[in-house]
């Protein structure tokens, strides 16, 4: 049965974060409060966790999960190349909500799910998120919602569509923000906006200069 830790009582943060964290290690689900909505994570080192995951989301192999990561050193370990404004990007926007599209580490063993050799990587501004991340290291995480429903704001609607998926729900309350993270590919030579979010395009422009959109 899925049990559910109130991240408001430090006691519960504690215990709850642990109980994750060992959770993760098995290779079962948790949900987790960020700084955009609830996601839905995962060892992404753990093919069978990832395959779960997206499971329980009713979501194929061709929408692979983003990772989160605790550090910015863990982002660096999974990225094959950051390019000319990778690093530009992760001093101005992390932590927070920027998603970087990178070409991966070929040395890594692991299986996302249709990537074609690129990882979308993120590092949250959530305190509970990231006491989470250094313990487990990098995360499988996508938002915590059945594939086409809203994306849930607390750890309750996350609960009402994922049930017992999920082992641990960890309750930061309802987030402030329910504005998706900016996602940015920086795999072409030109960094090319994927989806418009939280970070608007005139701030990651007043960065790294020119910003390829579809408008």
């Amino acid at each position: 049965m899925a049990r559910r830790f109130d991240c408001s009582d430090l006691e519960q943060r504690t215990v709850g974060v642990m109980e994750a964290a060992a959770a993760v290690r098995r290779g079962e689900l948790v949900v987790l409060p960020t700084d955009t909505v609830y996601g839905i994570g995962a060892d992404a080192f753990t093919p069978a966790a990832v395959t779960a995951l997206l499971d329980a989301k009713g979501r194929g192999r061709e929408m692979p999960p983003p990772v989160l990561v605790g550090t910015v050193r863990a982002a660096t370990a999974l990225i094959d190349d950051l390019g000319p404004y990778g690093q530009d990007l992760i001093d101005a926007f992390w932590p927070g909500s920027l998603t970087l599209v990178c070409k991966a580490n070929r040395a890594l063993s692991w299986d996302l799910g249709e990537t074609k050799g690129t990882v979308a990587v993120r590092m949250p501004l959530h305190p509970v998120a990231l006491d989470l991340l250094k313990e487990t290291g990098p995360m499988a995480v996508s938002s915590a919602n059945r594939s086409g429903a809203p994306a849930a704001t607390t750890a309750e609607e996350a609960q009402e569509q994922l049930g017992d998926s999920v082992e641990v729900y960890l309750d930061g309350g309802k987030t402030t923000d329910n504005t998706p993270s900016t996602i940015l590919d920086l795999t072409t030579a030109v960094p090319r906006l994927l989806r418009r979010g939280a970070i608007p395009v005139e701030k990651l422009r007043g960065i790294i200069g020119y910003v390829a959109t579809d408008d």
